[in-house]
């Protein structure tokens, strides 16, 4: 990268993208590793459509889902590995887990976003495995 292309303005789109990231970073780290149910709440539109068949549609759905996964597993935690944006969505690599001394899920959810807010989200786990044919990491 030359000294021209570090200091040239973002685009727009560019700049979008980057906050639609930040949005979603904020409320993986609000509701999963924080546990703070209002600060992530902060982040959903009028409508939340929720893809997964374990949690409600709504904010209220979402609420509840995160206090039970709480309080069933205090030290959830997730570590974003990878994060992409494009047009109205984000898709975020990550393992997530629910105890520090398991080997995890590697999951990938996909947020779709509206006016700055969560409107919709899709999400896809698996355990890690502990074994591979390979030698390449879920994550």
């Amino acid at each position: 990268m030359n000294d021209q292309e570090k200091t040239a303005p973002r685009s727009s789109a560019d700049s979008i993208l980057a906050r639609n990231k930040a949005i979603v970073l904020d409320f993986i780290e609000q509701a999963v590793n924080q546990g703070n149910i209002d600060a992530a709440s902060a982040h959903f539109g009028d409508a939340y459509i929720q893809h997964n068949p374990n949690i409600p549609d709504g904010v209220e759905g979402f609420r509840s889902y995160v206090r039970q996964l709480r309080q069933t597993f205090p030290d959830v935690r997730g570590e974003v590995k990878r994060i992409v944006a494009e047009g109205d969505y984000v898709i975020v690599h990550m393992l997530a887990k629910r105890d520090p001394e398991e080997a995890g899920l590697a999951i990938v959810d996909i947020f779709r976003l509206s006016a700055n807010k969560l409107v919709e989200h899709w999400e896809v786990r698996q355990p890690i495995a502990e074994s591979d044919l390979h030698g390449n990491s879920m994550i």
